[in-house]
């Protein structure tokens, strides 16, 4: 098989140019497109701060990108775009990598139809470094074990979705093991239901979003008289997602639908 070839949707945002990066420094892999309104017109490479261009240029239009023959489209832009992006590299018969937060299970059922019907893969993940991959499946771990849990989500002041794609995908997948046992259930507390944070797939998450904080997801258990926390800290640099995305880019080839979460591909 011959290089993997990728569009970076996204490709001069802080992870995007690190994804660019990472492609253009892997043998297995060629960049072959890559989108930035900012820096359409533009030498991808050096726009990801390489010193040599490779001479790919960015375009500021999907259509334009979709045009190019490649395989496998990464997507880190904008949770208001990242749906569309999804059904419209479907349809032109491409492999997705989903960086992007924003979508709910309801989306992904969508998108899971659409490339089973395409008969190309997608993988989501609310988190592509590899701890934290390995945080969600530790938690997937305790929770068929411990029937209390909730989860915490920290993140900067101006991030504008809430939960993190992170907390989204763990609450929602805790879930999906068991629904956790609450001390009172939320229609039967005295006081406002929001202070017991938003319920995703039956899980309450908790998302503050405070200065100094870049990216942290806490799921914490507990039983009577004993207490299991397990954080996830990132965020400072950008590379740790390149590692999993182009993981990830290299497992979707083979694959049909939707898989949610990189843990599922550590095996």
């Amino acid at each position: 098989m011959g290089k993997i070839r990728i569009c970076v949707a996204g490709a001069t945002g802080w992870t995007g140019s690190a994804v660019v990066k990472a492609v253009l420094e892997s043998p297995d892999m060629e960049l072959a497109a890559a989108i930035s309104r900012g820096g359409a017109g533009k030498d991808a490479a050096l726009l990801a701060g390489l010193a040599e261009p490779c001479g790919v240029l960015c375009t500021g239009f999907t259509e334009e990108a979709l045009a190019r023959p490649f395989d496998v489209w990464i997507d880190y832009t904008s949770p208001h775009t990242v749906k569309e992006h999804c059904f419209m590299a479907i349809g032109a018969g491409r492999n997705v990598v989903v960086g992007t937060s924003g979508l709910t299970a309801e989306d992904y059922a969508e998108v899971d139809a659409a490339a089973r019907a395409a008969g190309v893969g997608v993988v989501a993940s609310g988190n592509y470094a590899i701890t934290a991959a390995l945080m969600i499946r530790f938690s997937l771990m305790a929770a068929r074990y411990i029937d209390a849990f909730e989860v915490l989500d920290y993140a900067s002041q101006t991030k504008p979705d809430v939960p993190s794609g992170t907390a989204r995908e763990l609450a929602e997948r805790l879930g999906n093991v068991h629904k956790p046992v609450l001390g009172k259930p939320i229609d039967q507390i005295i006081g406002p239901q929001e202070a017991r944070g938003a319920t995703v797939n039956g899980v309450q998450v908790h998302s503050l979003r405070l200065p100094s904080y870049s990216a942290s997801v806490t799921a914490e258990f507990a039983v009577p008289g004993a207490r299991l926390t397990m954080t996830h800290d990132a965020g400072t640099e950008a590379s740790v997602y390149a590692d999993g995305t182009l993981l990830a880019a290299r497992k979707v080839v083979g694959i049909k639908g939707l898989v949610r979460g990189l843990d599922n591909l550590l095996d």
